[in-house]
Parts: C-alpha cells; structure tokens; sequence
C-alpha cells in the first residue's frame, strides 16, 4: 500500500459530515456520503439522481479518483453508481458529486450523510500510441462480446506475430 496526499475542501452543505474514510485496515476504498439538505428519492425500476458529496478534491498528477457502486446497496436495494467507475481527473476541482440509478423495485430514499459509494484513489497510466501495419495476431483474434463463452477454458498462449 502506497499513502497519497489528497486536498479536500469540505463545502459549508458537507460542514456536519466526517470526511471519507477506509471502514476497515484492507478497504481499497472510501466512503462517500451523500450532503443532501433534503431527502432524495429514487422511483422504483430506473430512477436517477445526482447526489452532492460536499466535497472538492486536489489530487496529485498522476493520479485518478474513481467513484465505485457500494456492493451493500446493489445487492440489498438495487441501487449502484450509474456511470461506473465514474473518474475524477487530478485537474478537476469541482464538486464531487454520484449519479445514482435504483434497479430494484422499490423506491429508495437517500439520506444525509448515507454512504453512497466509495472512492479509489489510483495511480494513471497514460498510453503512447505506437502505429503499426498490422497488429500481432492472438488466440482470441477478433472475438468479442462473448465470444469466449461462460464456461471456465483452460489458459490460453496470447503469443503472435507483428510488423509492428
């Protein structure tokens, strides 16, 4: 495990509100809550709403924020991060704030200060592009969209050929 600083600006509708914390000493993630003033409901089979955290964040470069759903609240209520894992750039300095969709079948109230999803501070690759003729070929090939079935294979050699 690697510490990585991060500033936080707590905003005065998040003042009340601990700041996100790991829940245990193996948590890949932390929690964040929802800074609403007023309850938020999300209808039954596709409601969505925009919930504020309260918080702004300064993470260092190289450095991303993704916001994850909380496993507890999909499995017991339906209800996850919409655009998962959302990302928060080191550049941005706006409020964090987690789309919620509710795919269960009753409606869901949020709360003030409800965990509504975790966040996962990660360190970002940046891709190189280097532009060849033809791609090294593979086992896979241009398989795709389940093209590998469900059932456990046996591991595969994803050694080819290029002209790259």
């Amino acid at each position: 495990m690697t510490d990585v600083s991060v500033l936080v600006e707590r905003l005065p509708h998040a003042a009340d509100l601990p700041l996100p914390r790991y829940e245990s000493a193996g948590a890949a993630g932390l929690d964040l809550m929802a800074a609403v003033a007023d309850d938020l409901v999300l209808d039954a089979s596709g409601g969505v709403v925009l919930v504020p955290t309260g918080l702004r964040i300064a993470l260092p470069q190289g450095y991303e924020a993704q916001v994850r759903p909380r496993s507890g609240l999909a499995a017991r209520n339906g209800v996850t991060v919409l655009n998962s894992p959302g990302t928060i750039d080191a550049d941005y300095r706006g409020e964090i704030k987690v789309i919620l969709i509710n795919h269960g079948p009753q409606p869901f109230t949020v709360t003030r200060g409800l965990r509504i999803a975790q966040m996962v501070v990660a360190p970002v690759s940046r891709a190189v592009w280097q532009e060849c003729r033809q791609l090294p070929d593979s086992v896979r090939g241009e398989g795709g969209f389940g093209s590998t079935g469900t059932a456990a294979r046996p591991n595969d050699s994803d050694q080819g050929t290029s002209s790259c």
